[in-house]
């Protein structure tokens, strides 16, 4: 689990590509402080598994199904990403709570700038969308951002000058792909007023009733 809260950017310094999957190589420095085999890192929002290190950089395997549903596959070399180690319990809860597993990608079509904040608007999927709220929460590359404006195919989020400055925001233009991940706490309460449940007194106690 993450928050959101962009710990460093990194950069791709290796991409080997398989028939159907690819091996990075990042680098980084802060999150490597205390970074170990199989630990989990965000990267660009999407949940990574640390299979080797040294003491600059990381590398994480991605499979056919990540690439195909996020913006991984766009990678370059020298490509800027991301980077988040999972929370710690005893820290401050910063962003919301992310799972890494985004639900697909979306465009930014457009980039205002208003005074000191600057708007992105990004285009999505019904199935993304059908999940954004306004003033709720949404992960945009890994980045906990406030939804500010819904329409109906796209939203809006208001970024400060410090979270330009610290994501990869910075480097996005119109028509950028991003990864997209909805606050899970709306998809949970779906799925469980969708399913039919026998309303019994164990069921009651169960659910804290």
């Amino acid at each position: 689990m993450f928050t959101g809260i962009i710990e460093e950017i990194g950069t791709v310094l290796s991409i080997k590509k398989g028939a159907k999957s690819a091996m990075l190589n990042i680098s980084a420095d802060k999150i490597l402080s205390d970074l170990k085999l199989g630990d989990s890192v965000s990267t660009n929002g999407v949940c990574l598994t640390v299979t080797s290190m040294t003491s600059s950089s990381f590398t994480a395997d991605v499979m056919n199904e990540t690439l195909s549903r996020s913006s991984l596959s766009n990678l370059k070399l020298q490509s800027k990403v991301n980077l988040e180690r999972a929370m710690q319990l005893n820290g401050r809860f910063g962003g919301h709570i992310v799972s890494g597993h985004i639900d697909g990608v979306g465009k930014i079509i457009s980039i205002v700038k208003e005074d000191i904040a600057i708007w992105y608007k990004i285009k999505a999927e019904k199935n993304i969308m059908r999940y954004v709220i306004e003033k709720g929460s949404i992960t945009i590359d890994g980045i906990s951002l406030t939804v500010a404006r819904v329409e109906r195919d796209n939203f809006s989020v208001s970024i400060i000058p410090h979270t330009l400055s610290e994501t990869i925001l910075q480097y996005s233009k119109i028509g950028t792909i991003v990864n997209l991940e909805s606050d899970m706490v709306g998809k949970y309460i779906e799925k469980f007023i969708s399913t039919p449940q026998e309303i019994t007194r164990d069921f009651l106690i169960e659910n804290n009733f």
